[in-house]
């Protein structure tokens, strides 16, 4: 199992997406996303969240909020690939968006988000973000791309 985080950044009614067309091998290949990230060393969700978003956007941080833990599990030929995403928003930042090696960035808007291509589980936790749910853990099973279960707080929902 590896840690990862994930920030969806909002300014207003529309959130910085990342857009994975540039990175080679991407299991995020083409999919709209967050930012964010595996942890390195000895960071802790948070210090992972700043280097990671600031890494990839090149902006800094000013208010951000941990909203659950989202863990994933997918099923491949060589055996079951695990992570544990520890998910936030933020709507304080200072800086600009700049270029980022993974992917484009492009503000959307949240009504246009559903419109874009991303991995099925995704509509899950951002529809319990956008609906101002209490922290939640969420866990997500997958064979290949295809999701196969879901579990929310312990209750299955897929």
């Amino acid at each position: 199992m590896i840690n990862t985080t994930l920030c969806y950044i909002t300014r207003g009614n529309d959130v910085l997406m990342l857009h994975r067309v540039k990175k080679k091998n991407d299991i995020n290949q083409d999919k709209w996303i967050g930012v964010g990230g595996k942890f390195e060393g000895t960071e802790s969700p948070d210090e992972c969240l700043l280097r990671e978003v600031y890494e990839e956007t090149g902006l800094t941080l000013t208010n951000w909020q941990c909203r659950g833990v989202v863990t994933f599990l997918q099923e491949q030929e060589n055996g079951v690939f695990g992570e544990f995403m520890y998910l936030f928003t933020a709507d304080g930042f200072i800086g600009e968006p700049k270029e980022c090696d993974e992917g484009d960035l492009q503000w959307v808007s949240r009504d246009f988000l559903d419109a874009l291509p991303k991995w099925e589980g995704d509509k899950i936790f951002l529809k319990l973000l956008w609906e101002d749910a209490p922290f939640f853990l969420l866990t997500l099973r997958y064979k290949g791309d295809r999701l196969t279960e879901a579990i929310l707080n312990g209750n299955k929902i897929m």
